[in-house]
């Protein structure tokens, strides 16, 4: 470690460096997106401990994911906003290693609580008369506890295996944070085996979850699909539709910027994709969970009401 920190004390990002005349703007919309994002999942908090029935496995989960949402931008945003109005776009050595540790602890995090929250609709919806039983107090934090801490191990492991390299050359990012792929790209020696880890390493985090969501949707389809009541079926979807499309954004994003084979003309692209899903898909998640959920709506209708009552009481 000390011969990084010997070699290289500081980075430079060159994320938003070719938009030099429009990073005010840049500034402003992304700070807006920023206050949305912890409004947004604030709320989603607050109603979910607020009211009493929204205290299921269903909503503790959608708390942790909220919490989660919040987190993982904090990591990134209030660096990136601080640079858009700097001339210098820098990073301390340690700053780097810490924004790249917790970018990774939450985004594995949230790999593992999303295929946690579709066992709990595969639960909820193939086997309902159990469902108390099997997803009762104990687990559900059990199982909370176990991807925040798998996403911790995995994020000091990787962050580890990247820092002790070599970096005795460029210390230009060409990105806006300090993601996986840019700062493998400065390292002064041969990287094939620590990407092949890394690749390893991916596989774990982002397929497995994924194929264990795959796994649980079959199986509620497949049970949906039997059910004689129209009325029955639509509310079973239902329960299911908004965590569908927030794991379509987040995985989507994911397998492209980390499962597509990397090519020397894909740094925009790139860039284009983290901005996404880092910046702008944590903003949809308290919109789509309210706009879609008739118990979020009408909590957060309690809430606001109760909030009122008390401001002028």
């Amino acid at each position: 470690m000390e011969r990084n920190l010997t070699a290289v004390t500081e980075f430079i990002f060159l994320g938003f460096s070719d938009l030099q005349h429009l990073q005010p703007l840049l500034f402003v919309l992304v700070l807006l997106i920023y206050l949305i994002t912890l409004i947004g999942n604030g709320l989603i908090i607050a109603v979910t401990v607020a009211d009493l029935a929204l205290h299921t496995p269903m909503y503790f989960f959608l708390r942790n994911l909220s919490v989660l949402e919040i987190c993982y931008t904090s990591v990134i945003i209030p660096k990136t906003l601080t640079n858009l109005l700097s001339e210098q776009q820098t990073i301390s050595f340690l700053g780097c290693v810490v924004q790249m540790y917790f970018f990774i602890f939450f985004g594995s995090t949230e790999c593992g609580l999303l295929a946690i929250m579709s066992y709990d609709r595969y639960i909820a919806i193939c086997n309902p008369m159990r469902y108390s039983l099997i997803m009762n107090r104990k687990v559900t934090v059990s199982l909370a506890a176990a991807v925040w801490i798998a996403g911790s191990v995995v994020a000091c492991e990787q962050t580890v295996a990247i820092f002790t390299l070599p970096f005795c050359g460029s210390n230009k990012i060409n990105h806006f944070f300090c993601d996986v792929l840019p700062i493998l790209r400065l390292v002064s020696t041969d990287t094939s085996l620590i990407k092949a880890i890394l690749a390893f390493l991916t596989v774990v985090v982002i397929v497995f979850p994924f194929l264990l969501i795959i796994a649980s949707y079959t199986s509620i389809i497949h049970t949906i699909l039997k059910m004689r009541s129209g009325e029955g079926r639509h509310k079973a979807f239902s329960t299911c539709s908004s965590h569908l499309i927030t794991v379509t954004l987040f995985y989507g994003s994911t397998f492209i910027t980390y499962m597509r084979p990397s090519s020397n003309g894909s740094v925009d692209i790139d860039r284009a994709i983290s901005l996404f899903y880092t910046i702008i898909t944590p903003t949809f998640n308290p919109i789509i969970y309210s706009l879609r959920n008739k118990e979020v709506k009408e909590a957060l209708r309690k809430l606001l009401v109760r909030s009122r009552i008390s401001l002028f009481s």
